[in-house]
């Protein structure tokens, strides 16, 4: 059965896609210019802006700015995990991110990770049973993304952009756990970055090589197609175990680096 629905998966056609796209995808993508009336949204697209108001917004996100550089700019060498909101305790993906979680605080790393459930909940917890200090960068959303009780701390966040920011400028590497539209956000934010040399280079580690199977053969495709150059294939590691991905990292890192870790 397993090996069916993931030849369906890859057989996936225009009008099962065209099919999603109308029940799921339609009414909040064609409503968004026009949202509920009176709501933020609404009065923010409608109206002319004005530099006061946008001040006050500007003032808002400086805040959110502020309060993360405030609370993280204490760690010490930190790694962060991405990964779905939802997995669940015992199944494979959750444990394995629980794993490596574990693996990464023993070796003397704090532990950040967007702050939900999961795959998230799952490296915190691991970090947490390790004895290591562990994060969570928690954003507001109307479903699925709860703080998780695994956590030193949790740091709640409004703007996907701020969150993004902090969970790359603290962190040496970016650990990537199957996940979905957010992981992927995150993945390509991180490769972005460091192939354009704003930050790092740090490894960037995809974790369990059957759930990236899809990605690397996109990214063949896209090649095909001219958008990805050579050199630009293969642009993070994968593995299969927390143990690679440990390796991995402490291999990259400066003595000096490496000599103020305190392994657990």
């Amino acid at each position: 059965m397993e090996a069916n629905n993931e030849d369906n998966l890859k057989r996936l056609s225009h009008e099962q896609w065209e099919e999603a796209w109308q029940k799921h995808w339609k009414k909040a993508q064609l409503d968004y210019e026009l949202p509920v009336k009176d709501s933020e949204e609404h009065r923010f697209l409608s109206e002319r802006r004005t530099a006061e108001k946008e001040k006050e917004r500007l003032g808002r996100i400086t805040s959110e700015f502020e309060m993360g550089f405030t609370k993280l700019s204490q760690l010490g060498p930190a790694v962060t995990i991405f990964g779905s909101a939802r997995f669940k305790p015992g199944e494979p993906y959750y444990e394995l991110s629980r794993e490596t979680g574990n693996a990464f605080a023993k070796a003397g790393f704090t532990v950040l990770t967007g702050g939900g459930p999961g795959a998230m909940e799952a490296a915190n917890r691991g970090a947490k049973e390790a004895g290591g200090l562990t994060y969570g960068l928690n954003i507001i959303l109307p479903k699925e993304q709860q703080p998780n009780p695994y956590v030193n701390d949790s740091f709640e966040f409004k703007y996907f952009f701020v969150r993004k920011v902090m969970l790359v400028k603290y962190s040496c590497a970016f650990i990537v756990m199957p996940g979905g539209l957010g992981t992927l956000d995150e993945l390509f934010e991180a490769a972005t970055l460091i192939q354009c040399h704003k930050i790092g280079p740090f490894p960037l580690i995809l974790v369990g090589g059957k759930f990236w199977k899809g990605l690397r053969d996109f990214v063949g495709f896209m090649a095909d197609q001219g958008v990805f150059s050579p050199d630009e294939i293969g642009f993070s590691r994968i593995v299969e175990t927390p143990e690679e991905a440990i390796n991995m990292v402490l291999s990259s890192l400066p003595n000096d680096f490496k000599n103020s870790l305190k392994p657990l």
